[in-house]
């Protein structure tokens, strides 16, 4: 299939679109809940859409065109199952089908992946090298942004090169840590306390501890390791939590910056985890646009468009701050897959800037098909 061929369907031409998720890392559940938003929301006069997901041992299968089992709640966590096995063949963007006990079937090309994965093996540049050596357009970031974006210690290198403020912090490696803990323990007192002890390369606040004394440090740290070797500690900062979305610009245009939101725990939780993002949410207040000076949203827009491009990010991103009472701003992080449903920061902020969460969708698409491939 050429790069413009397109699936002709119904009385117009639609672009074919696998929809991946699940994936092998802690956000599985959350992916999953992701790609249930998406499936539901997407437009389907122009888009013809190819649920895949991956399953924990990292299976890649064709599941149902089906978001309710796909939903995270109170009572469901949701798991990629099924018997239909995909396979993206190196150099085509063909699809080969592997049903038991039938013979591989080829599936017509794919024009566009839109990836819904969060974490490690999905967000991290992992996926993003398998479809470039597939020559398959897709969604969001590629190797390099993905891969240093991931890693919250990388990520702060690269910022502090760039110019913008980043909180003080100090990092643990595995080697450190199983050489001498004690040792990989000392640069954690000049932070003061508390301080949030995170795996490296993790999100959804997956492995988080806020650690008040030091008696708490060592069991933090070996509960962060659980999801990743290396470990970060950060100082805290105080202040208010605040986030701008960030869109590619079409052709040569500059990045697009939305409306900003902030985030507020207003009971139950001690900070912004997992269970206070995705299962209860009369504890959490998301307001945008955010109550905030206009000279500071405006700051907050071109710092975040400055950090999106500092990264070399592309598509999409969410950027964090940090606003604290004296009136300064300081990077937390940017989210290159950020949480995509309905509810979530980032579609929230786009729709307070006119975009609502099915243009979104397109938009994101689009911009995928403008995408070159291989190195750039």
């Amino acid at each position: 299939m050429s790069d413009n061929e397109q699936i002709q369907a119904g009385d117009g031409v639609k672009t074919r679109v696998a929809v991946v998720f699940g994936g092998r890392s802690s956000e599985h559940a959350v992916s999953c809940s992701t790609a249930a938003a998406v499936l539901q929301a997407i437009d389907r006069d122009r888009f013809e859409v190819l649920p895949i997901g991956i399953d924990r041992t990292g299976r890649w299968l064709l599941v149902a065109d089906d978001p309710e089992p796909l939903r995270l709640t109170p009572t469901q966590r949701p798991e990629v199952r099924g018997e239909v096995a995909v396979t993206m063949v190196t150099g085509s963007r063909t699809l080969i089908v592997r049903e038991p006990g039938q013979p591989p079937v080829e599936l017509a090309g794919v024009d566009v992946v839109l990836p819904l994965l969060h974490g490690p093996f999905g967000e991290d540049g992992t996926l993003q090298g398998l479809l470039e050596l597939s020559d398959t357009r897709y969604v969001g970031s590629g190797v390099a942004a993905s891969a240093v974006m991931m890693d919250k210690h990388l990520m702060k290198v690269v910022f502090s090169a760039a110019g913008l403020p980043v909180g003080a912090y100090a990092v643990i490696t595995d080697k450190e840590w199983r050489r001498d803990k004690e040792a990989a323990m000392d640069p954690v007192s000049a932070l003061g306390w508390p301080v949030f002890v995170k795996p490296a390369r993790a999100g959804s606040s997956v492995g988080i501890t806020k650690v008040d004394r030091v008696e708490e440090l060592e069991d933090a740290i070996e509960a962060a390791r659980e999801h990743d070797p290396k470990v970060i500690v950060e100082a805290a900062l105080p202040g208010r939590e605040i986030e701008c979305g960030v869109l590619e610009g079409r052709g040569s245009d500059a990045p697009r910056a939305s409306e900003v939101g902030e985030i507020e725990v207003v009971s139950n939780h001690t900070f912004y985890d997992f269970e206070a993002k995705y299962l209860d949410a009369s504890d959490v207040r998301l307001s945008c646009p955010a109550e905030l000076p206009r000279e500071i949203a405006d700051e907050v827009r071109t710092l975040s468009v400055k950090a999106f491009e500092a990264a070399g990010c592309e598509g999409l991103a969410r950027v964090d701050w940090f606003f604290e009472p004296g009136g300064r701003l300081v990077l937390n992080e940017i989210n290159t897959m950020p949480g995509f449903t309905p509810s979530s920061m980032f579609p929230q902020v786009w729709k307070a800037s006119g975009l609502d969460y099915t243009a979104l969708i397109t938009e994101l698409i689009e911009l995928a098909q403008e995408r070159l491939l291989g190195l750039r």
